[in-house]
Protein backbone atom coordinates (compact mmCIF):
# COMPACT_ATOMS: atom_id res chain seq x y z
CA UNK A 1 0.00 0.00 0.00
CA UNK A 2 1.23 3.81 -0.76
CA UNK A 3 2.27 5.91 2.41
CA UNK A 4 -0.96 8.26 1.43
CA UNK A 5 -3.17 5.21 1.81
CA UNK A 6 -1.75 4.33 4.83
CA UNK A 7 -2.33 7.73 5.78
CA UNK A 8 -5.84 7.16 5.38
CA UNK A 9 -6.20 3.65 6.90
CA UNK A 10 -5.09 4.23 9.63
CA UNK A 11 -6.40 7.92 10.88
CA UNK A 12 -9.88 6.00 9.74
CA UNK A 13 -9.54 2.61 11.78
CA UNK A 14 -9.47 4.76 14.86
CA UNK A 15 -13.00 6.10 14.48
CA UNK A 16 -14.88 2.97 12.89
CA UNK A 17 -13.88 0.73 15.78
CA UNK A 18 -14.77 3.36 18.47
CA UNK A 19 -17.97 3.65 16.36
CA UNK A 20 -19.21 0.66 18.31
CA UNK A 21 -19.01 2.14 21.31
CA UNK A 22 -22.45 2.03 23.43
CA UNK A 23 -22.81 5.20 24.88
CA UNK A 24 -21.76 7.36 21.39
CA UNK A 25 -23.08 4.51 19.14
CA UNK A 26 -21.90 5.76 16.13
CA UNK A 27 -23.06 2.63 13.46
CA UNK A 28 -26.53 4.12 14.05
CA UNK A 29 -25.63 7.03 12.17
CA UNK A 30 -23.62 5.70 9.30
CA UNK A 31 -26.66 6.59 6.67
CA UNK A 32 -26.68 9.95 7.38
CA UNK A 33 -23.48 10.89 7.55
CA UNK A 34 -22.93 8.35 4.37
CA UNK A 35 -25.39 10.97 2.59
CA UNK A 36 -23.83 13.94 3.76
CA UNK A 37 -19.93 12.65 2.93
CA UNK A 38 -21.00 12.28 -0.66
CA UNK A 39 -23.35 15.56 -0.83
CA UNK A 40 -20.44 17.71 0.74
CA UNK A 41 -17.72 15.05 -1.44
CA UNK A 42 -19.21 15.69 -5.19
CA UNK A 43 -18.13 19.36 -5.18
CA UNK A 44 -14.76 19.34 -2.88
CA UNK A 45 -13.51 16.59 -5.39
CA UNK A 46 -14.83 19.10 -8.22
CA UNK A 47 -12.81 22.19 -6.75
CA UNK A 48 -10.21 19.36 -6.24
CA UNK A 49 -9.57 18.18 -9.82
CA UNK A 50 -9.71 21.84 -11.07
CA UNK A 51 -7.14 22.76 -8.77
CA UNK A 52 -5.10 19.81 -9.54
CA UNK A 53 -5.19 20.88 -13.24
CA UNK A 54 -4.12 24.53 -12.45
CA UNK A 55 -1.21 23.67 -10.75
CA UNK A 56 -2.66 24.92 -7.39
CA UNK A 57 -1.57 22.07 -5.67
CA UNK A 58 -0.65 18.73 -6.56
CA UNK A 59 0.37 14.91 -5.42
CA UNK A 60 3.66 12.88 -5.50
CA UNK A 61 3.53 9.17 -7.11
CA UNK A 62 6.35 8.44 -5.06
CA UNK A 63 3.57 7.81 -2.58
CA UNK A 64 0.67 6.70 -4.45
CA UNK A 65 -0.38 3.80 -5.46
CA UNK A 66 -0.97 5.01 -9.21
CA UNK A 67 -4.75 4.88 -9.66
CA UNK A 68 -6.37 7.93 -10.71
CA UNK A 69 -9.74 9.27 -11.14
CA UNK A 70 -9.11 12.49 -13.02
CA UNK A 71 -5.85 14.23 -12.28
CA UNK A 72 -6.92 12.68 -8.39
CA UNK A 73 -5.22 10.02 -7.03
CA UNK A 74 -7.41 7.09 -5.42
CA UNK A 75 -6.39 8.32 -2.02
CA UNK A 76 -7.16 11.68 -2.33
CA UNK A 77 -10.42 10.55 -3.18
CA UNK A 78 -10.76 8.47 0.07
CA UNK A 79 -9.50 11.45 1.65
CA UNK A 80 -12.99 13.13 1.03
CA UNK A 81 -14.52 10.10 2.42
CA UNK A 82 -12.72 9.23 5.97
CA UNK A 83 -12.14 12.76 7.01
CA UNK A 84 -16.09 12.95 6.75
CA UNK A 85 -16.47 10.02 8.65
CA UNK A 86 -14.16 11.06 11.02
CA UNK A 87 -15.17 14.32 12.20
CA UNK A 88 -19.03 13.59 12.35
CA UNK A 89 -17.43 10.71 14.91
CA UNK A 90 -15.79 13.57 17.00
CA UNK A 91 -19.27 15.39 16.53
CA UNK A 92 -20.66 12.33 18.55
CA UNK A 93 -18.50 12.11 20.99
CA UNK A 94 -18.70 15.40 22.10
CA UNK A 95 -22.33 15.11 22.42
CA UNK A 96 -22.20 11.86 24.64
CA UNK A 97 -19.02 12.83 26.66
CA UNK A 98 -19.57 16.34 27.32
CA UNK A 99 -22.96 16.59 28.23
CA UNK A 100 -22.43 20.24 30.34
CA UNK A 101 -20.85 21.71 27.56
CA UNK A 102 -23.66 24.40 26.24
CA UNK A 103 -23.30 26.10 30.29
CA UNK A 104 -20.76 28.61 28.49
CA UNK A 105 -20.78 29.07 24.50
CA UNK A 106 -17.70 29.99 22.47
CA UNK A 107 -19.52 29.80 18.98
CA UNK A 108 -20.85 33.24 18.66
CA UNK A 109 -16.65 34.12 19.04
CA UNK A 110 -15.45 31.59 16.78
CA UNK A 111 -17.63 32.58 13.67
CA UNK A 112 -16.75 36.29 14.49
CA UNK A 113 -12.52 35.16 14.11
CA UNK A 114 -13.18 33.57 11.30
CA UNK A 115 -15.22 35.65 9.02
CA UNK A 116 -13.19 38.43 10.12
CA UNK A 117 -9.70 36.93 9.64
CA UNK A 118 -11.09 35.13 6.41
CA UNK A 119 -11.80 38.84 4.95
CA UNK A 120 -8.90 40.05 5.59
CA UNK A 121 -6.79 37.21 4.03
CA UNK A 122 -9.45 37.70 0.89
CA UNK A 123 -8.46 41.52 0.58
CA UNK A 124 -4.94 41.02 1.25
CA UNK A 125 -4.01 38.29 -0.58
CA UNK A 126 -6.65 38.13 -3.47
CA UNK A 127 -4.55 37.31 -6.17
CA UNK A 128 -4.11 33.70 -4.40
CA UNK A 129 -5.88 30.85 -5.52
CA UNK A 130 -6.12 28.99 -2.52
CA UNK A 131 -6.41 31.83 -0.02
CA UNK A 132 -9.06 33.63 -1.58
CA UNK A 133 -11.22 30.21 -2.55
CA UNK A 134 -10.58 28.88 0.88
CA UNK A 135 -11.28 32.10 2.73
CA UNK A 136 -14.13 33.36 1.04
CA UNK A 137 -15.73 29.87 1.07
CA UNK A 138 -15.18 30.08 4.67
CA UNK A 139 -17.07 33.23 4.92
CA UNK A 140 -20.01 32.33 3.12
CA UNK A 141 -20.56 29.06 4.67
CA UNK A 142 -20.23 31.08 8.36
CA UNK A 143 -22.90 33.10 7.09
CA UNK A 144 -25.54 30.47 6.58
CA UNK A 145 -24.83 28.31 9.33
CA UNK A 146 -23.63 30.28 12.22
CA UNK A 147 -27.34 30.43 13.78
CA UNK A 148 -27.87 26.47 13.72
CA UNK A 149 -28.16 25.20 17.06
CA UNK A 150 -25.67 22.54 16.10
CA UNK A 151 -23.32 24.82 15.51
CA UNK A 152 -21.86 25.20 18.95
CA UNK A 153 -21.16 21.69 19.16
CA UNK A 154 -19.73 21.71 15.70
CA UNK A 155 -17.14 24.36 16.99
CA UNK A 156 -15.98 22.21 20.11
CA UNK A 157 -15.37 19.50 17.62
CA UNK A 158 -13.76 21.36 14.85
CA UNK A 159 -11.08 23.30 17.16
CA UNK A 160 -10.70 19.06 18.95
CA UNK A 161 -10.43 18.18 15.19
CA UNK A 162 -7.14 19.99 15.07
CA UNK A 163 -5.30 17.80 16.76
CA UNK A 164 -5.68 14.55 14.40
CA UNK A 165 -5.48 17.66 11.44
CA UNK A 166 -2.22 18.34 12.38
CA UNK A 167 -1.32 15.08 12.58
CA UNK A 168 -2.64 13.94 9.21
CA UNK A 169 -1.85 17.20 7.24
CA UNK A 170 1.20 17.23 8.90
CA UNK A 171 2.61 13.57 6.86
CA UNK A 172 0.90 14.45 3.82
CA UNK A 173 2.66 17.61 3.63
CA UNK A 174 6.07 16.67 4.35
CA UNK A 175 6.87 16.74 8.08
CA UNK A 176 8.05 13.43 8.33
CA UNK A 177 8.96 12.50 4.37
CA UNK A 178 12.24 13.67 2.23
CA UNK A 179 9.40 15.08 -0.51
CA UNK A 180 5.73 16.39 0.46
CA UNK A 181 2.77 13.70 -0.38
CA UNK A 182 0.90 16.79 -1.38
CA UNK A 183 2.43 19.45 -2.54
CA UNK A 184 1.48 23.46 -2.98
CA UNK A 185 2.38 26.14 -5.51
CA UNK A 186 3.87 29.05 -3.70
CA UNK A 187 1.96 31.20 -6.04
CA UNK A 188 -1.48 30.65 -4.15
CA UNK A 189 -1.08 30.55 -0.98
CA UNK A 190 -0.03 33.05 1.75
CA UNK A 191 3.49 31.00 2.65
CA UNK A 192 2.84 30.76 6.16
CA UNK A 193 3.42 27.53 7.60
CA UNK A 194 2.36 25.53 10.38
CA UNK A 195 5.06 23.16 10.54
CA UNK A 196 4.71 22.30 6.94
CA UNK A 197 0.77 22.53 6.84
CA UNK A 198 -0.23 26.08 4.55
CA UNK A 199 -2.28 27.85 6.65
CA UNK A 200 -4.83 28.10 4.48
CA UNK A 201 -5.85 24.39 5.12
CA UNK A 202 -7.29 25.49 8.36
CA UNK A 203 -10.22 27.15 6.37
CA UNK A 204 -10.33 24.61 3.78
CA UNK A 205 -11.10 21.87 5.92
CA UNK A 206 -13.22 24.60 7.88
CA UNK A 207 -15.25 24.31 4.89
CA UNK A 208 -15.49 20.94 3.81
CA UNK A 209 -17.03 19.98 7.58
CA UNK A 210 -19.17 23.18 8.23
CA UNK A 211 -21.72 22.07 5.45
CA UNK A 212 -21.11 18.25 5.89
CA UNK A 213 -22.17 19.07 9.44
CA UNK A 214 -25.35 20.47 8.23
CA UNK A 215 -26.10 18.07 5.82
CA UNK A 216 -25.74 15.26 8.27
CA UNK A 217 -28.33 17.02 10.71
CA UNK A 218 -30.47 17.90 8.13
CA UNK A 219 -31.00 13.66 6.97
CA UNK A 220 -30.53 13.15 10.68
CA UNK A 221 -33.91 15.19 11.40
CA UNK A 222 -35.86 14.70 8.44
CA UNK A 223 -35.73 11.24 8.83
CA UNK A 224 -36.87 11.50 12.96
CA UNK A 225 -39.97 13.58 11.70
CA UNK A 226 -40.67 11.01 8.87
CA UNK A 227 -40.84 8.15 11.72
Amino acid sequence: MSLYGWVILLSFAGPFLLSFDKKVAFFKEWKFVFLATIAVAIPFLVWDEFFTQWGVWGFNPKYLMGIYFGHLPLEEVLFFVVIPYNFIFILKVVEAYFPNRNKKTIAPYFAFVVMISALFWVLLYGSNNYTISASFTSIMLTVIFRKRLWFQDFTWAYLLCLIPFFIVNGVLTGAVTSAPIVWYSGEHIIGWRMITIPFEDLYYNYSLLLPLTGLYFYFKNRKEKLA
